[in-house]
């Protein structure tokens, strides 16, 4: 048994849900009429309503106490330092300092020089369309951003992106495009991504193709990466290619250069609101006590229902069409980061770690999984996230009543006598995360709070956040078989597949 379990916080929380796990979320409010106030919190322009989960005045004290326990309040003053969080790769973890009020100087510089470019490409009549090349973390976050803010889109340039290795995205994306007006944006820290550069490389040919060999390409590429060296190969010119550094992680990384696709849609104004947004965020996290602390909360309702209620998944249904790709942004955030089966000491858990993050907009999903949410075999946590709006028109009142019932039929449930087809069985838990309104500061907060949240979860669970060897071993394989490597050493069925498409069967 691990130290974790056999800990006095985690076995007082197993003996606290043991006794109390025939009580309600319908007992909880009979109990508490003002139980909605008690628990909830604000952090700037986030609400977060959590009284429809299973927990209590006492659950919460002893959550509390399980992340006392592990340090937590020591963990983000690390974090913040600098300290080398990432100890497998030997790196911090200071995604922070790109946001901060009063960042390290190399910071500055790049968000001027992120500056003077997206002017320059503003004031260029002859770029009306961006194409924007990455893949997980350079392309989810600029990706889910830019939708969500479309409302601030300048007038030019038009916004694309691409990350599949499959050529029809990149096919798709330049379908009515012209390389004379096309500017590429690739984003990889190291230069070396199989599928950012294939899709680069075809991006460049597609543009000799259609201004000539000869023609000077550098106009319509710029670059976000370390690897300065790897985008001048590309043919990207040093005034072009825009830092990044490694003590930020590819998920963590929207905040720097690799922003810039979002940058040019939304303006340079625009895109350091949603930073400053973020550090308001960062400030709540390091000054709030852990009970009233929003990213602390989540971390440690999505603890309880893992661990101690049994939960497997977690649904994110944004119930706004603009923050259609919040869930696929959470699902790498977070099980990218503690999709872990070793602690960071080197030993097997014995516990939990990160559940499946899945989900969709609504009022869509209502028509498409709502259905196993409320009468499943399964219980879902759901996260419901809303944006109000200043003046709603009745279209979006009434996509917030659709919201907030769905909140509580999962909650209170439905009894028809004589008809169990029909019944809810309810006692199922949700969050309401209610943003101020859809802007770049709310966002830049609803985002550091869950880069927080997962951080917390990681320092409970004993995980290193940071690393993702998972991912990067089947980098390895990928790129051994695809050069057409020898599959010898491989199982039968690899070798068989292998051959079959590669047409020797």
């Amino acid at each position: 048994m691990s130290a974790l379990v056999r800990s006095a916080a985690w076995q007082a929380l197993a003996a606290h849900q043991k006794k109390n796990s025939a009580t309600t979320i319908a007992d909880l409010f009979a109990a508490d009429p003002a139980r909605a106030g008690r628990f909830s919190l604000e952090a700037g322009g986030l609400f977060l309503d959590y009284s429809k989960h299973r927990v209590d005045a006492e659950t919460m004290r002893l959550l509390v106490g399980l992340a006392a326990q592990a340090q937590v309040a020591k963990w983000i003053e690390r974090m913040f330092a600098g300290d080398p969080l990432n100890n497998t790769e030997g790196r911090a973890a200071l995604h922070v300092a790109l946001r901060a009020r009063e960042a390290p100087a190399e910071v500055q510089q790049a968000r001027e020089r992120m500056r003077r470019f997206v002017g320059e490409v503003h004031a260029d009549a002859r770029i009306s369309d961006v194409v924007s090349i990455g893949i997980g973390g350079s392309d989810l976050g600029p990706r889910m951003l830019t939708r969500a803010l479309r409302k601030l889109h300048k007038p030019r340039p038009r916004l694309h992106f691409v990350a599949n290795i499959d050529p029809s995205d990149l096919d798709a994306a330049l379908a009515g495009l012209a390389p004379q007006t096309t500017l590429f944006v690739i984003a990889s820290k190291t230069f070396t991504t199989a599928e950012t550069l294939a899709n680069a490389s075809r991006a460049r040919a597609w543009l000799e193709s259609g201004l000539g060999a000869s023609a000077d390409c550098s106009r319509h590429l710029a670059a976000a990466t370390a690897n300065v060296a790897g985008a001048a190969a590309l043919g990207v010119p040093p005034e072009r290619v825009f830092p990044m550094w490694d003590w930020v992680g590819g998920r963590y990384s929207v905040w720097s250069a690799v922003g810039v696709p979002l940058a040019l849609a939304i303006g340079m104004d625009a895109f350091e609101e949603l930073l400053a947004g973020a550090a308001a965020l960062d400030a709540h996290f390091r000054s709030q006590p852990l009970e009233r602390n929003l990213p602390v909360v989540l971390a440690l309702l999505e603890i309880w229902c893992v661990n101690f209620l049994g939960a497997q998944t977690r649904a994110v249904i944004p119930y706004s069409e603009d923050l259609r790709e919040l869930p696929a942004y959470l699902q790498q955030l977070e099980m990218e980061s503690n999709g872990k089966r070793v602690d960071r000491d080197g030993n097997e858990v014995d516990y939990a770690t990160a559940p499946i993050v899945w989900g969709a907009s609504g009022t869509p999903s209502q028509h498409s999984f709502h259905q196993l949410l409320h009468q499943g075999t399964r219980v879902v946590p759901v996260d419901f996230v809303l944006a109000r709006e200043p003046q709603p028109s009745p279209g979006q009142t009434t996509l917030a009543a659709n919201a907030l019932s769905q909140a509580a039929a999962l909650a209170f449930g439905h009894a028809t006598p004589g008809a169990p087809h029909k019944a809810l069985p309810g006692n199922r838990p949700s969050s309401v995360l209610l943003l101020e309104r859809l802007g770049p500061r709310a966002l830049g907060e609803l985002i550091a709070a869950h880069e927080h949240k997962v951080f917390v979860e990681g320092i409970v669970w004993n995980l290193n956040s940071f690393d993702q060897w998972g991912v990067e071993h089947g980098k390895v394989l990928a790129r051994r078989l695809a050069d057409g490597g020898d599959a010898a050493d491989l199982d039968a069925s690899t070798q068989a597949l292998l051959a079959r498409l590669r047409g020797r069967d």
